[in-house]
This record gives structure tokens, C-alpha cells and sequence, in this order.
């Protein structure tokens, strides 16, 4: 049942790191279009000022992505002058301590996302965003963008999947490599 467990859980890290990856090379192109609508429109006179707007977002998007997708592939950047000097056994075990606070980090951001959606709260009061907005201050549910108008919850969505896909890719980090075929 572990070794099922495992990989199901490295299989579900690759596809979801696959997904990551080609959202964020689509909002990569989505942005360079947007910055060229941009020029064109303002050398024309004609500004469209929401493009602005959704570039950033993209770009938003396209690093909370991005974020997530090093972990799978264990390619952040990092400072390794003092660890490369350390013995086989101890560079083992200082990368296994980043795993796991890797893993705490994304499980913590995915406690506040769960405390600042509040979803138990919003159906408890039936889904009703003036009572949830008036039971509990929280008026994310109610904030439009600036220029588009789209409820910002919309946007902030990309916290806490990218949260979702970092414990994921971290918990699939933490485990023993696969057993090699025809091993005992």
C-alpha cells in the first residue's frame, strides 16, 4: 500500500507540475501580447487601460507558477558554498531540512488561504456575501479590479493553488526514491 501511495503521489506531482508549467508558458506569451497590445494601442492614442491591468496579473500568475514548478524540479536558487564543503551524509540531511520546511512553509500558506477564503463560514450563511461580509469583515468576496471589474477572488485564487501544488511537490520530495525494478 506505501509503495502505491508513493507513486501515486510522484505521479501526481509530475502531472500537476506538466499543468503548471504549460499555464505559465501560455500566460509567459499571454503577457509579451499584452505589453505589445500595449505599445501599439498608446502609439496609436488609443490606450486600452485594462492591459495593464491583466498583464500584471498574468505575470502574478505566471510567478506563484513558477514558484511552485522549482519545487517539483528542485531547481531554486540557492547558496550552497558552506553545504558543498559538508560530507555526503550531512548535505543529504540539510537538503532533507529544506524539504521539510519547504513542506511547512506551503502547508502554513495554505492554512491562511483556508482562514482567508473562509468557505465553512460562507456556506454556513448559504453562500450569502453580505451576510459573510458583515458576520466577518471579510470582503474579498465583494472587491472588484480596478479596470476590469472581475472579483479579485478570482486573482487571488493563484495563492492557495500554487500552496496546493507546493505541498504536493514537497511531500513528493520527501519520499524515498523509487525502488529500482527487480530489486528485492
Amino acid at each position: 500500500m506505501g509503495q502505491q501511495l508513493a507513486r501515486l503521489l510522484r505521479t501526481s506531482s509530475a502531472w500537476v507540475a506538466r499543468g503548471e508549467t504549460a499555464l505559465a508558458g501560455l500566460l509567459a506569451a499571454a503577457v509579451a501580447c499584452l505589453i505589445l497590445l500595449n505599445v501599439v494601442t498608446r502609439t496609436a492614442g488609443a490606450a486600452l487601460f485594462w492591459v495593464d491591468e491583466v498583464a500584471v496579473y498574468a505575470m502574478v500568475w505566471m510567478a506563484f507558477l513558477g514558484a511552485s514548478i522549482t519545487i517539483a524540479r528542485r531547481s531554486s536558487v540557492t547558496v550552497t558554498i558552506l553545504v558543498d564543503a559538508l560530507p555526503a551524509r550531512w548535505r543529504s540531511l540539510i537538503g532533507r531540512l529544506m524539504d521539510w520546511t519547504i513542506l511547512g512553509f506551503a502547508l502554513f500558506l495554505l492554512w491562511l488561504c483556508w482562514g482567508w477564503y473562509d468557505l465553512a463560514t460562507l456556506a454556513s450563511l448559504n453562500f450569502s456575501l453580505d451576510a459573510f461580509s458583515g458576520e466577518t469583515f471579510n470582503f474579498m468576496y465583494r472587491e472588484p479590479t480596478q479596470t476590469i471589474g472581475a472579483p479579485k477572488y478570482f486573482i487571488w485564487l493563484i495563492v492557495p493553488l500554487a500552496a496546493f501544488g507546493m505541498s504536493l511537490h514537497a511531500t513528493a520530495n520527501l519520499l524515498p526514491p523509487p525502488a529500482e525494478a527487480g530489486a528485492p
